[in-house]
């Protein structure tokens, strides 16, 4: 997936379509770069250079063009589209089900590994110690091999995520330049457009209620038809903007978890299996000391061991029954745990509720804004 990126650039790119032979105008004045055009749109990531680059790129713009206008920031919009695409491909085709499986299967070969189980009835106690012994050999191998196998797959799942932790530091870097172009497209719309309708678009005005001619009616009307499609132009892009802004922290979460899932593949290769390893060394090592022990027992010891293992029996029977009768249905410490998750449970509801209920707020807020500045916008137009 990196060949994708190899030719990407960080820096910012604008271009207008080649300008149409326009109709004779209005000489335009400089028009200060200070001017407010509705709400301030926020240009503090763009550096000093690039604010530059937008006051020179205002001059190019000609909303006579009617294909330039057409085509105005339509390279970057196919750019994000294209962008988008790829990001999804990227998330689709991870399978972050398959090494969850994977850490399973661990988990399933330390459990076959059992250690306690024994011969049962009167004749296991006769028999020697090295056939539980070669048993437990036997399951070391099995799940050795095993785990080994499984840890290979992690292994190449690890080196996996981690150049895609590299390839989505490259695409949060291209969706940065692209919301940065954006913002410059849209900067530097707006400053044109306020030029216009400023300047030339009041000299039409001008010039059709002086000479009182239909077609210098017409033209100032065209020219404030010209302006109300750019500026749906510029609210387009403004979208698109919107979309690049919210793909950056979508596209740190995705990072964040593959290598949150990059570390759980680490610790267990480097913690958990050695750790298992160990623990099974020293229980291989156990019952070679067992058996050498339970060579010295006698026939006589033997039987001896087994009436004092039935009067145990016999009494952590007794003991477990008098245990099992007094015992409640539900002990205490469940009840408590089931409690104590229930209420997190609540705490969690409510919180989301709440968060929910700040977002449904803000959004209304921002809705009554956007209406209040096209309601504004639209009173200014027709003053």
């Amino acid at each position: 997936m990196s060949e994708e990126f190899k030719d990407f650039t960080a820096a910012p790119t604008l271009s207008f379509g080649e300008p149409l032979t326009p109709s004779p105008s209005p000489e335009v004045p400089a028009v200060s770069n200070d001017l407010q055009t509705g709400s301030a749109m926020d240009d503090s990531m763009l550096s000093s250079e690039e604010k530059q680059l937008v006051d020179q790129f205002v001059e190019k713009i000609d909303i006579h063009n009617a294909k330039g206008i057409l085509e105005y920031g339509a390279g970057t919009q196919k750019k994000m589209a294209d962008f988008s695409e790829r990001t999804l491909e990227n998330v689709r085709g991870k399978d972050m089900g398959e090494i969850g499986d994977l850490l399973a299967s661990v988990v399933t070969e330390v459990k076959g590994f059992d250690a306690e189980e024994e011969e049962k009835g009167f004749l296991g106690l006769f028999k020697k110690t090295s056939n539980k012994l070669t048993a437990l050999k036997a399951k070391y191998d099995k799940a050795e091999v095993s785990i080994s196998k499984i840890c290979q797959a992690l292994e190449s799942h690890q080196i996996t995520l981690l150049k895609d932790v590299a390839v989505l530091d490259k695409m949060y870097d291209m969706n940065l330049a692209y919301y940065k172009e954006l913002t410059m497209y849209i900067l530097a719309g707006k400053k044109k457009l306020e030029q216009v309708r400023t300047v030339e678009v009041t000299a039409l005005n001008a010039k059709a209620q002086a000479s009182g001619l239909a077609e210098d009616a017409q033209a100032a009307r065209d020219l404030d038809e010209l302006c109300n499609r750019f500026e749906k132009k510029l609210h387009d892009l403004d979208l698109t903007r919107t979309i690049a802004m919210q793909t950056a922290p979508q596209i740190r979460m995705i990072q964040n978890n593959d290598t949150q899932m990059a570390e759980k593949i680490q610790s267990t290769i480097v913690n958990t299996i050695p750790l298992w390893k160990n623990q099974m060394v020293i229980t291989l090592g156990i019952q070679h000391s067992t058996q050498a022990a339970e060579a010295q027992r006698q026939v006589t010891d033997a039987t001896n061991e087994l009436l004092k293992k039935n009067a145990a029996a016999l009494k952590t029977a007794t003991i477990e029954t008098a245990k099992a009768n007094e015992r409640g249905i539900v002990d205490i410490e469940t009840l408590k745990q089931t409690n104590q998750s229930l209420i997190s449970t609540l705490d969690e509801v409510m919180k989301i509720q709440q968060e929910g209920r700040q977002k449904r707020v803000a959004a209304e807020a921002e809705l009554r804004s956007m209406e209040n500045d096209l309601k504004n916008k639209l009173l200014t137009l027709n003053a």
